[in-house]
């Protein structure tokens, strides 16, 4: 919907401080959130988020948590104001939801919807997303086979917690010890927020506050046209593929194209794969979601992130299709399989409408994997989650990063420490891979290999992976990523592939359901590499040298990819290097 940028009545001053302050009551959230959770995924890993939103349930503030969650979360506000209409509510009234089909994404991410009132006069709304823990998902064809799903139901009436609700709740998880602390600490965390924006008020009034919050996304807005504006009109095509659902070995493709006209984006899936058996489907929340994270790279990235990007951008999001699925496709694959490529498709897209600006892929997958494993001694069963992350593309000006998560969110991996406190496991490594960057001028960056150990028996369940046919492309005659792998590794270090390509070149589904291990077998996940960018030829020979001496390219890779030529120092031999890089050359134009 186009809405035109209205005047400014705020001197500059008032209008930072207002702007500043909605974020800080975000982040205030997120504080509180991870210090008083009691989940490991929430606390260690950060897979939640916080947002502040108007009366209108516009964003207009957030902390930097879980891009995917973010632009998802006023889907889930609006259904459930549906349900409870802002009319019906009170002050200590909280809306919890978590359905796919209801503004939701995938069942772990519970949302909690709370109004924020000054006085009698309604100001907005604060809203906590978490993944909890467990709430009995599997991988299933249906729906409802993913474990709990709560339309929006009243958690909490005038301060009044349901006891009736969080019992049902507890009683359809394996994780019933976390669910007390967690749901009060997404509470802490709305009031938190509340009691930000009351302070807020207080000291300048109501009428400058709802200023404040309507200049905020007018001001995104305004700049968010003139970084679309900034782009060539045209038709700017991407796409990119998940290996499979997982219960059939064909790739599941999206497709998009980018319409640049003056001052607006308009964003069409159209040519996406049906919606699939497997669950890797993405409700409408979470595409639109991954959309606009996705666009907001290549746009203004220091106007505020709020709603007023979203003025600017339509999209075309054909009903039916795996990034907009109808009822009852399973989703719980969505956040961290989906979003990856639909990011990945646009950045392919833009990388033609502003090649001096474009970024080779990043690894592009969330590879969360959810396990179970019983304490041989005392029979008890644990449920833990990791996330181990890859490599980031290369750029125009430097190279990608090393490990880290995602564009999706801004997660972290489990801590060995933590995980072997709280379960029957050891961590054996998290190391990066040699020669997994894809090489370039400026090359991806590294992967990482996790080896987790089962002192009970387990098993696996990978939800989101994937790149295991073929590695993150690079970009402007970069090179490609290293793939992913997962492997069992036996008690007696043989090493197995259990999902992907093995290296005798067999491949199977890369969403493994409930793979089994057994006492003293470890899980082995090699993450990807991102792509490079640039020829490998043009990258600077010392840099290679360096690259060679932290262990992250082997000799034999400087050599024979990148032209590098290196003596028993591990310097370049700069005359042999320049000859081996012709003989490159040369045969690249053969």
């Amino acid at each position: 919907m186009t809405q035109t940028t209205a005047g400014r009545d705020l001197d500059p001053v008032t209008f930072e401080v207002l702007r500043r302050g909605f974020d800080y009551a975000c982040e205030r959230m997120s504080q509180v959130l991870q210090k008083a959770s009691f989940s490991p995924i929430i606390y260690d890993m950060v897979d939640f988020s916080n947002a502040l939103f108007d009366a209108d349930v516009e964003l207009i503030g957030q902390t930097a948590n879980c891009p995917i969650h973010i632009a998802a979360m006023h889907y889930s506000a609006r259904a459930s104001l549906e349900e409870y209409p802002k009319e019906t509510l009170s002050p200590g009234d909280v809306v919890v939801l978590n359905d796919p089909y209801l503004g939701g994404t995938h069942t772990p991410d519970v949302t909690l919807t709370t109004p924020l009132f000054h006085g009698e006069t309604l100001m907005g709304f604060a809203v906590s997303r978490a993944h909890w823990t467990d709430v009995g998902q599997s991988l299933d064809t249906h729906v409802a086979g993913e474990g709990l799903r709560l339309p929006p139901g009243k958690l909490m009436t005038r301060g009044e917690i349901n006891p009736e609700l969080v019992s049902i709740i507890k009683n359809n998880t394996r994780t019933p010890q976390y669910i007390d602390g967690d749901i009060q600490a997404q509470l802490a965390a709305l009031w938190a927020c509340r009691d930000e924006i009351e302070r807020l008020t207080n000291r300048y009034g109501l009428d400058v506050m709802r200023e404040g919050m309507r200049e905020v996304l007018d001001y995104t807005q305004e700049r968010t046209r003139k970084a679309i504006e900034a782009i060539p009109d045209g038709r700017y095509e991407g796409a990119d593929y998940m290996d499979s659902d997982g219960y059939s070995e064909e790739p599941v493709n999206v497709r998009v194209a980018l319409e640049i006209k003056g001052d607006r984006i308009h964003v069409d899936m159209t040519g996406s794969d049906p919606q699939v058996m497997g669950p890797i489907n993405s409700p409408l929340a979470n595409t639109a979601s991954a959309i606009y994270y996705s666009l907001k790279f290549f746009l203004d990235q220091n106007a505020p992130a709020n709603a007023g990007l979203y003025r600017q951008v339509d999209f075309t999001i054909p009903e039916g299709t795996w990034l907009n699925p109808v009822w009852p496709a399973p989703t719980i694959g969505c956040t961290t399989a989906a979003a990856s490529k639909i990011t990945a498709a646009i950045w392919a897209a833009f990388a033609k409408a502003i090649p001096d600006r474009s970024i080779a892929s990043t690894y592009a997958e969330g590879n969360w994997f959810n396990a179970s494993v019983t304490d041989p001694a005392t029979r008890e069963t644990f449920i833990f989650a990791d996330l181990p992350a890859g490599g980031w593309g290369g750029t125009p000006f430097n190279d990608g990063m090393n490990v880290t998560m995602d564009p999706l969110g801004n997660c972290q991996n489990l801590p060995a420490e933590t995980a072997e406190m709280l379960f029957p496991l050891r961590y054996n490594a998290f190391e990066m891979i040699t020669d997994s960057p894809g090489a370039g001028k400026f090359r991806g960056g590294a992967g990482v290999r996790l080896v987790v150990e089962f002192v009970g028996h387990g098993q696996i369940s990978t939800m989101e992976s994937s790149r295991t046919r073929a590695g993150s492309p690079g970009t402007n005659g970069g090179g490609e990523g290293r793939r992913q792998k997962q492997l069992r590794r036996k008690a007696d270090g043989t090493v197995e592939s259990v999902g992907g390509l093995s290296d005798s070149g067999e491949w199977l589904p890369q969403m493994l359901g409930g793979v089994q291990f057994k006492p003293g077998e470890s899980f082995v996940f090699e993450s990807g590499g991102g792509g490079g960018w640039g020829s490998p030829l043009e990258r600077d020979p010392d840099s290679v040298a360096a690259d060679v001496r932290n262990d992250l390219v082997t000799v034999q890779s400087a050599s024979e990819v990148y032209g590098v030529v290196l003596d028993e120092h591990l310097a370049v031999d700069q005359p042999a290097t320049d000859a081996r890089r012709k003989e490159l050359a040369t045969a690249v134009r053969g």
